[in-house]
């Protein structure tokens, strides 16, 4: 990611953190523009995309002659399924502490259903990293992830695996994956994921089915996540359009 994009990121962040615990907390509105360039240290220009992208994830609300109200409803919701977040802080704004448990690394070629999702040809040799996550100590969270082989750049390490996917696919790949399609659906443990999940043999998991492109629309990973019931609670945010 460039110095521009990883500031940008960095403010937007920060201008999130001022809202929901720091000087906006209390805040119905943000400052004006030209305020809040002056106190972020950036441009008008960057401060708008800033602000755009804000509100398309609706914790603000920009009203011409009225200012940026600050959606604090949206603000207050612990995970939101409609927002890419890292499992390990999925885990932490629910209350939990979080942790990587193991990591598995396999290498193999690509069947069919994977080939399908890379667009990829059958038998492209891939790498499948598998991580289960816990929360408090309890096993939270299970997921592959799967990605060609020849994406692979560079030598890694056992606590490259251990850092979000993003940064193993940035890092050691130089690749930037922009958006993910998702199918979500209720399916029962089978003894693979009871034992590791440590849950009765039927009883119910959320599972999500990912698949992560490039800016170009290209597929650069897909992932078979798996979350034990009860310990999380997410949230769908949709607005009329």
């Amino acid at each position: 990611m460039n110095s521009h994009m990883s500031h940008t990121k960095a403010i937007r962040a920060q201008l999130l953190a001022s809202m929901r615990t720091g000087e906006y907390a209390r805040c119905e509105r943000l400052p004006r523009e030209s305020v809040l360039c002056v106190k972020l240290g950036i441009s008008r220009t960057q401060l708008r995309d800033i602000l755009a992208s804000l509100e398309r994830e609706g914790f603000i609300t920009r009203r011409h002659g009225v200012g940026t109200i600050i959606n604090r409803h949206v603000l207050d919701v612990q995970t939101r399924m409609d927002i890419e977040v890292e499992f390990l802080d999925m885990i932490r704004q629910n209350g939990h502490v979080p942790a990587v448990a193991s990591i598995r690394t396999a290498e193999g070629p690509a069947d069919e259903k994977t080939a399908a999702q890379l667009r990829i040809p059958v038998g492209t040799p891939v790498l499948r990293v598998s991580r289960l996550c816990t929360a408090d100590g309890r096993p939270a969270i299970y997921c592959e992830d799967v990605l060609e082989k020849a994406l692979v750049r560079g030598d890694y390490t056992e606590e490259d695996l251990k850092l979000p996917i993003f940064h193993f696919l940035q890092e050691i790949c130089g690749v930037y994956p922009y958006l993910d399609l998702t199918d979500l659906r209720a399916v029962p443990a089978d003894e693979a994921l009871a034992g590791l999940l440590q849950v009765p043999l039927g009883a119910p998991l959320l599972y999500m089915e990912e698949v992560d492109y490039d800016i170009d629309g290209k597929p650069v990973f897909c992932s078979a996540e798996y979350f034990a019931d009860g310990m999380f609670r997410h949230t769908v945010m949709r607005k009329k359009l």
